[in-house]
């Protein structure tokens, strides 16, 4: 079997949930994982599970002056970067009428200008290798309206408006965009987000055709796919992976 030519990979919010999966498949793939999150400890738990081909990297991404010299450093010890996650994000459960601002634009920040900062910094080394993939994270509240989430909302359509206007401006210069929304997965957060609310949680079921919500290791499986050769003709696309619920009834 031929062995393939390096691969490096960075993954936002690589520590936990769906960045850990994500990360855990291309690990076992042979691909050099830069898992990027704020939290060292965590980061560094995710390596020991994760191995050899994992390296943890700090970085708070809403710092958005951090973003490029942090890029360079991947570059300065990596020499390429053939893909790029951006999964990191954060959520704020709350009242229309009581968000501020400051609510507002924080989750904006992390969610959206972060994602644009770090993509624009990344695209630049992608755009003198002539090749690279970059996958979005989106959600299912970008394919319908979800209650007292509006900053989240927001920010998830804007990333499949970006994914799609991405595509078609790199993708004649070899470089793939496209996004993967997950649908309702196992994670600590949908746990307790789901167990402290029976009728949400009814909702969910009812209208997800095959019954059951996913594991993260889903979205790792479709992540892995997207990014590799046997999705090579694919860019521009919002991959629900969510066991039908975006089209249930």
């Amino acid at each position: 079997m031929t062995t393939q030519a390096k691969r490096v990979a960075i993954v936002t919010g690589g520590g936990s949930g769906i960045g850990l999966a994500i990360a855990e498949k291309f690990t076992q793939a042979g691909i050099e994982t830069i898992i990027v999150g704020r939290d060292a400890n965590k980061l560094k738990n995710a390596k020991e599970k994760l191995g050899e081909h994992c390296y943890p990297m700090t970085c708070d991404l809403s710092d958005l002056k951090s973003i490029p010299s942090f890029i360079d450093d991947v570059i300065k010890k990596f020499g390429q970067i053939d893909i790029l996650v951006n999964n990191a994000g954060i959520n704020m459960k709350k009242e229309f009428q009581d968000v501020t601002d400051e609510d507002f634009q924080k989750v904006i920040t992390t969610n959206l200008t972060a994602v644009f900062a770090i993509s624009r910094e990344v695209v630049k080394q992608m755009l003198t290798q002539k090749s690279g993939s970059i996958i979005n994270i989106s959600s299912m509240a970008a394919q319908y309206g979800l209650p007292k989430v509006i900053a989240y909302s927001a920010s998830k359509t804007a990333i499949d408006g970006m994914t799609r206007a991405m595509a078609v401006e790199l993708s004649p210069k070899g470089i793939r965009v496209n996004a993967i929304a997950p649908g309702f997965i196992i994670t600590e957060m949908t746990d307790k987000a789901l167990n402290s609310d029976p009728e949400r949680k009814a909702k969910v079921f009812n209208r997800t055709p095959m019954g059951y919500m996913g594991q993260t290791s889903d979205i790792g499986d479709a992540a892995l796919f997207l990014a590799g050769d046997a999705a090579k003709y694919i860019t521009g696309v919002v991959l629900p992976v969510d066991g039908g619920n975006s089209i249930g009834f």
